[in-house]
């Protein structure tokens, strides 16, 4: 049986998978089954921030297993301590608690829960709990119910009705809806700094200015969904200070990126004070609140302090920044009427396309077609949405694989 009848009978057909089956990797580059090679700027959708069987990273795999793979969060895990730690000091900079999860989809659920619990310690004028959580069209915060009901895109919610109440989806960028849409009910926002599956949209400083002066002045949480941004992929450990240095959020999710391919994800809750008895945010995650069997067990932290030491010590936002710069430059140098704007920060950059310039078949879309085409050259890239195809690279490609890339995608949009 060949791996795709395998698939086909054993598999359920949630994905849309490429007829590609890759078997090994290393660096930047992916091995299929018939040893042909690609240049991998997906690494798993953002995820393997180090490329393919980094030596750190496999070293600290290695010597974990070899010690003690899983332990019950009934006691104290000494690797998630000092992973928590790192995050708090070494990349959010600002004092918090951190809840280890995972999956991104896990890590914004446990936001949305500590929303509720918020909500039930400051209740409306009339004493019922606040619940609502205001989100954004085009976003993306997981495949749960809580995920599929927090995401502003339709297709994610079809068949599974009816959606968990409790949230409501706004315009991307549009202060004054934003300003009408606040109800007593209102207890949360939660956005996306840059939507990464919804298109590659950047969040303007003026709508996160407007975002945090609004949960001020109406006691809301702001909450932002890092998952696909965090941990030096857009130019900074967490994606906001590229764009809102300032920002001081009650919340972050993060998953993807931050283990380099082991499955691990977080969030992260503010200490500051909410006034009721001296009470912090995080305290309201208390015992008993929250849980996760395999969440922050030793192997992934371990795994996990590899991956974010070597982006710390090694500064691989800087070299993320410094390939945006080439990248951008490369592409406007080439002054192609079928790139309509290259959208995005730091390696998390979305080239948009003018879908009149592309023939495309029945049932597919002008992204589907190109990032087809890029695969069949040996670049593996993913769409964002109907009209936009990403560049995910490892944080640490060098500039010659930057340009080879590039050179491919320059003759595949020509040739169109």
């Amino acid at each position: 049986m060949t791996v795709s009848e395998t698939f086909q009978q054993f598999v359920l057909p949630t994905y849309g998978r490429f007829p590609l089956v890759p078997v090994r990797g290393e660096g930047t580059r992916l091995w299929d089954d018939t040893d042909k090679a690609y240049l991998d700027f997906c690494t798993g959708i953002a995820v393997c921030s180090l490329g393919h069987a980094h030596p750190r990273l496999t070293a600290a795999i290695r010597e974990q297993a070899g010690m003690l793979l899983h332990v019950s969060n009934l006691y104290q895990i000494p690797q998630q301590a000092e992973l928590a730690r790192v995050i708090v000091e070494d990349h959010v900079g600002l004092p918090g608690k951190v809840f280890f999860s995972n999956s991104g989809a896990e890590a914004n659920d446990g936001l949305v829960k500590t929303a509720r619990r918020f909500g039930h310690k400051r209740p409306q004028a009339d004493g019922s709990p606040r619940y609502e959580v205001l989100t954004f069209n085009q976003s993306f915060h997981g495949r749960t119910l809580g995920g599929i009901a927090a995401t502003g895109q339709d297709k994610v919610k079809e068949g599974f009705d009816p959606m968990l109440p409790g949230f409501r989806h706004l315009p991307f960028n549009d202060i004054a809806a934003l300003e009408e849409a606040i109800r007593p009910e209102t207890v949360a926002i939660l956005l996306e700094p840059i939507q990464g599956e919804g298109g590659v949209n950047v969040a303007t400083p003026e709508f996160l200015s407007a975002i945090a002066k609004l949960c001020k002045q109406h006691d809301l949480l702001l909450f932002l969904d890092e998952v696909q941004t965090g941990f030096g992929r857009c130019g900074d450990s967490c994606a906001w200070r590229t764009i809102s240095f300032d920002l001081k959020p009650d919340g972050i999710s993060w998953a993807k990126g931050m283990g380099g391919g082991v499955p691990i994800g977080a969030f992260w809750v503010s200490d500051r004070s909410i006034g009721a008895e001296s009470a912090s945010l995080s305290s309201l995650m208390n015992p008993g609140s929250h849980g996760s069997t395999y969440g922050g067990n030793p192997l992934v932290c371990a795994a996990s302090l590899a991956v974010l030491d070597e982006i710390h010590e090694k500064n691989l936002a800087h070299n993320a920044r410094r390939q945006e710069q080439r990248i951008r430059g490369i592409i406007t140098a080439w002054n192609l009427p079928i790139i309509t704007e290259v959208r995005g920060k730091g390696l998390l950059l979305g080239i948009a396309l003018d879908p009149a310039l592309i023939e495309v078949p029945e049932g597919k879309t002008p992204a589907l077609v190109v990032v087809t085409k890029l695969m069949e050259k040996g670049l593996l890239v993913p769409p964002a949405g109907p009209n936009t195809f990403r560049l995910l690279p490892p944080l640490n490609v060098t500039d010659a694989e930057v340009d080879e890339a590039l050179e491919i995608i320059h003759g595949v949009l020509t040739g169109l």
